[in-house]
C-alpha cells in the first residue's frame, strides 16, 4: 500500500488516511509498505518530506529510545507546542506561548537502562522500537558523559548479578559525588547476594547502589543541588531528566507565583520548587511519597538563608488540600504526573488563591484541569514549552493562572 503521511500523532508516528500510523515518517511524505493492524512498521519512502534530516546517532535505526531524530529540531519544536495548543483547543482554551526552552545534546543526567546477562558478558542499553530486544548505546547522543562514562560498570554488574532470563532495570543519576544506581527486577536480595553486592560496589566508585530500593552501599552521599540547598534523594526518584531543564523550569514558577509571600508546594516531590522559592517566601510543601519529602526537609534544614518549609505527607488525589486550607497562601505551585490533578484542581478553583504557577508533562491533562481552573475564575496568562527530552515525542510545559 502506498499512502500520504498528513499529519504526527502525539507519539511522534506519521498518519495517514484510515488511519494508517507510519512510525519515523513526516507530514507530506509519500510512504510504502505492508499495513498490518492499522499500521505500516517497515515503511519505504517513496517522497521524502524537505523536514527529513539524516538521523545523527548511529544507533537510531535499532534503538527505541528516540523517535524524532530524523525531523529537523525547528520543526521539532514547533510541533512539540502544537500538541499543547491543540490539547488546550479541545478544551476551548486559548493562550499566549512564551519562547521555547530546549535541553542541548548531551545534558540528560538521569536514564533507564535494560540489562540482560549473556553466555559471555552482558548487554546494556535501550530497548528497540516496539520490542524487548536490548540496543547498546556507547554513543548515545542525549546522554550526559558521566552516565555514557558509566556503561561499562553497568555491563559488569549485569554480567555478575543479572540474568539470562529477565532484564534488569537499571536507573543511573548522575550526581554531584559520582553515580547514583537503582536496581530493580533482579534475584531476592539474602545475605549472601548483600555481601557480593555490597563488595562489588566497595570496587565500583558508585556513591550509591540500590537494590529494589535497599540501600546495599554509599560511598558517598549522592547530592543534588537544588536552588540553595543540597539534597540526597531517594534511590531511582524523581528528577527532572536536565540541569538545565529544571532551572528554566524553576524561573518559569518563580515568576508566575511573583512576589506572594505563603506558597503551596503541591507535588513537591524532593523539593524541585519549594526549596528555590524558599529564598524569598515560606513554602508549605504536600508530597505523597513520605522519602522524598524527608530528603527536602533534610535539605532544607542545612540550606542557608531560607525561609521556613513546612511539609505533609498527603495523597492528593485522594485527599486533595481543600480550598478553606489553601485560604492562608497567596500562591500555589502545581507539579502533578501525567494523570495530572483532577481533584486538587477543582479544589484551587474553589479557593481564594491568586496566582497558580502550573507544571506538567501531559498537555492533555493540564488542558483539562486548566478548564477546571478556568471555569472557577482564573485566566491563563501564559504557557512555555519545555523540551528535555530531546527526539522524543514527550512534551513539558510550564504556565501561570491568575484570578
Amino acid at each position: 500500500m502506498e499512502v500520504t503521511i498528513t499529519r504526527l500523532g502525539h507519539q511522534g508516528d506519521g498518519i495517514a488516511e484510515g488511519p494508517v500510523f507510519v512510525p519515523r515518517a513526516l507530514p507530506g511524505e509519500v510512504v510504502a509498505g505492508e499495513v498490518v493492524a492499522g499500521r505500516m512498521e517497515a515503511a519505504r519512502i517513496v517522497t521524502p518530506s524537505v523536514l527529513r534530516v539524516k538521523p545523527p546517532c548511529p544507533h537510531y535505526r535499532t534503538c527505541g529510545g528516540c523517535a524524532l531524530q530524523h525531523a529537523r529540531a525547528d520543526f521539532v519544536a514547533e510541533w512539540k507546542e502544537g500538541v499543547i495548543r491543540q490539547a488546550l483547543a479541545a478544551q476551548g482554551i486559548e493562550a499566549a506561548f512564551r519562547t521555547a526552552h530546549i535541553s542541548a545534546l548531551g545534558t540528560r543526567r538521569r536514564a533507564g537502562f535494560s540489562g540482560r546477562r549473556l553466555k559471555k558478558g552482558a548487554l546494556v542499553g535501550f530497548h528497540a522500537r516496539g520490542s524487548d530486544v536490548i540496543t547498546a548505546v556507547p554513543d548515545c547522543l542525549i546522554l550526559h558523559p558521566d552516565l555514557i562514562a558509566g556503561l561499562p560498570l553497568l555491563e559488569d554488574l549485569t554480567a555478575r548479578f543479572g540474568s539470562r532470563k529477565t532484564a534488569l532495570g537499571l536507573a543511573l543519576t548522575a550526581s554531584e559525588a559520582g553515580l547514583d544506581l537503582a536496581v530493580s527486577g533482579g534475584k531476592p536480595l539474602d545475605g549472601a547476594l548483600r555481601a557480593e553486592l555490597g563488595a562489588w560496589a566497595g570496587q565500583s566508585g558508585l556513591a550509591r547502589l540500590a537494590w529494589e530500593g535497599e540501600v546495599i552501599a554509599q560511598a558517598r552521599p549522592p547530592l543534588q543541588r537544588i536552588g540553595p540547598a543540597l539534597v540526597m534523594p531517594p534511590p531511582g526518584a524523581f528528577l527532572q531528566a536536565t540541569k538545565d531543564a529544571e532551572a528554566a523550569l524553576q524561573a518559569a514558577v518563580a515568576e508566575a507565583v511573583g512576589d506572594a509571600g505563603r506558597i503551596v508546594d503541591l507535588f513537591a516531590g524532593c523539593g524541585t520548587f519549594a526549596l528555590p522559592l524558599a529564598q524569598r517566601a515560606e513554602v508549605h510543601a504536600v508530597e505523597g511519597d513520605g522519602a522524598m519529602l524527608a530528603a527536602l526537609d533534610q535539605g532544607w534544614r542545612g540550606a542557608q538563608g531560607v525561609k521556613r518549609v513546612s511539609h505533609e505527607a498527603r495523597d492528593l488525589f485522594r485527599n486533595p488540600v481543600l480550598p478553606e486550607d489553601l485560604a492562608r497562601f497567596d500562591a500555589a505551585v502545581i507539579d502533578p504526573p501525567r494523570a495530572g490533578a483532577e481533584a486538587q484542581s477543582a479544589a484551587l478553583a474553589g479557593s481564594g488563591i491568586g496566582r497558580i504557577a502550573a507544571v506538567s508533562c501531559n498537555p492533555v491533562t493540564f488542558a483539562r484541569d486548566a478548564k477546571t481552573l478556568i471555569q472557577g475564575g482564573f485566566r491563563l496568562d501564559w504557557v512555555q514549552m519545555v523540551d528535555q527530552f530531546r527526539f522524543s515525542p514527550h512534551v513539558e510545559l510550564a504556565a501561570r493562572f491568575t484570578r
